[in-house]
């Protein structure tokens, strides 16, 4: 696909949005970092079917070149309780817990390697949590070698860890790099400190920014700094000094996402006052005014929440027609398996999903039975795997091409997706999609709002519609 076709889809302002389309569109729907989504796990898939998945990715290899893989290691420690955090993470100031994890995280990779081989080759590792720095310089060291000695990482990989920026220091950063850590993402949400006290996360920005300036230092590429706009006593105005901030010390790329309150489902958001909350009006405008600030500033947009500069990796993959989405979001790299480690982790084996346990208790009860921690999962039909493809061509090149479905999936995409089509044209009247005469384009206004037309052909979301276990799209 040409590089002018996919990216019409490059505005850095946002357009009139009218409220009969803000009203229809703000609804709750899927991220899809994977179709079907993860609440479509059956418990039905556990260690024999991942077992056999990995069996049969060793078969598939035998004799031929490995396609490398991903890993996802699940660091769930954090010292203080963040109040918006929907992630799995256990609360502790008791260290040395992670050294029984640790242990146990050598067990898990050793019942994989025994099934895929030790030595594959491995282009991406991501370290998330929780919060990865919790752990010791040695401890991460230790980690690192281990899973060095398991797998093969190829030069010029991706090996990424999310950095809490109050658990660190520019010694610390230092050591990273000398580990091998090549990326870096700071979680940093917002810099008023009004917001820093109502989620319990107070971090300055001046120690960012000097942070910032230690990692460049130590030559770690393109850095991450997650925000998150809807967060208690935000204002308009102070959200913008939170972008004049964060634009001034210029991270490769942003990750900006909206709070969604649901303290029914995260225990913690339950100490947010839902008073203190900007209203549905104000998030509209604070993702506008940062749309424009990062867009004025060299930012290109990614998609569904994230921004990068002009010159970064995921910015040059979206304009050449190369970006791809898995549980970490958007990825440079083609889709690949991806061994996911720790508690709570979720992976991908060919066509097949799979989770491990989600408390301690359980995951480490199945490793000392000798058994992969899987608890759920899913093997994918031919169904699911047309509408995926489907699916993340919207989210990540703004167009299906009906022509490249046909021939992957032998199917008349007209015939196979008709009651799909007719539901799109609302859309296409709300200027969201353009009808072409050889695929589906989405327009600048409807690239802010891919989700809802990703959420078209999601099989599972039209046959039920509870969408309400699912973050709003604004």
């Amino acid at each position: 696909m040409s590089e002018s076709v996919l990216l019409s889809n490059t505005s850095t302002t946002l357009p009139h949005i009218s409220p009969d389309v803000l009203s229809r569109l703000d609804v709750a729907g899927p991220r899809y970092t994977s179709y079907p989504t993860a609440d479509r796990f059956v418990e039905a898939f556990g260690p024999g079917q991942y077992n056999q998945a990995l069996t049969q990715r060793a078969e598939g290899m035998a004799g031929g070149a490995a396609t490398p893989l991903s890993v996802y290691v699940h660091i769930p420690f954090c010292e203080s309780l963040c109040y918006y955090c929907a992630c799995n993470k256990i609360i502790t100031k008791h260290h040395e817990r992670s050294e029984a994890y640790l242990k146990a995280l050598a067990t898990e990779v050793e019942l994989v390697t025994q099934k895929i081989g030790r030595g594959q080759p491995v282009s991406q590792l991501h370290l998330g949590g929780g919060s990865p720095t919790f752990l010791s310089d040695d401890e991460l060291e230790q980690l690192i070698a281990m899973l060095q000695t398991a797998f093969r990482f190829v030069p010029g990989g991706e090996y990424a860890i999310e950095i809490d920026p109050r658990t660190i220091d520019a010694g610390r950063l230092k050591r990273l790099a000398a580990i091998g850590f090549n990326r870096l993402s700071f979680g940093v949400q917002d810099f008023d400190p009004a917001v820093q006290q109502a989620v319990h996360r107070v971090q300055p920005f001046e120690q960012v920014a000097q942070l910032m300036q230690a990692a460049r230092a130590e030559g770690f590429t393109s850095i991450n700094m997650d925000l998150i706009y809807g967060l208690p006593q935000q204002t308009l105005e102070s959200f913008r000094r939170t972008l004049d901030q964060v634009i001034s010390i210029k991270p490769d790329r942003i990750a900006l996402y909206a709070y969604a309150h649901l303290p029914q489902r995260f225990k913690p958001q339950r100490r947010i006052d839902a008073a203190a909350l900007p209203k549905a009006g104000d998030k509209i405008t604070m993702l506008s005014m940062a749309i424009d600030a990062f867009g004025s500033t060299g930012y290109d947009y990614i998609g569904m929440d994230h921004f990068a500069l002009h010159d970064d990796s995921l910015s040059v993959a979206k304009r050449q027609g190369r970006l791809h989405r898995n549980f970490q979001g958007y990825s440079t790299y083609p889709d690949s398996d991806l061994i996911a480690l720790g508690v709570s982790a979720i992976g991908r084996i060919g066509p097949h999903y799979s989770q491990n346990a989600k408390t301690l208790d359980e995951y480490y009860d199945s490793l000392k039975r000798g058994e992969l921690p899987v608890v759920r999962g899913l093997t994918l039909s031919r169904d699911d795997l047309v509408r995926r493809a489907v699916i993340m061509a919207i989210m990540c090149q703004g167009r299906v091409d009906f022509e490249s479905i046909e021939l992957a999936y032998l199917i008349d995409f007209k015939q196979y997706f008709a009651s799909e089509l007719r539901q799109l044209e609302p859309l296409v009247e709300s200027g969201l999609v353009q009808p072409e005469s050889d695929g589906v384009r989405v327009t600048d206004l409807g690239w802010y709002f891919v989700r809802a037309i990703a959420m078209v052909f999601d099989r599972y979301l039209q046959a039920d519609r509870t969408v309400e276990r699912f973050s709003r799209i604004i």
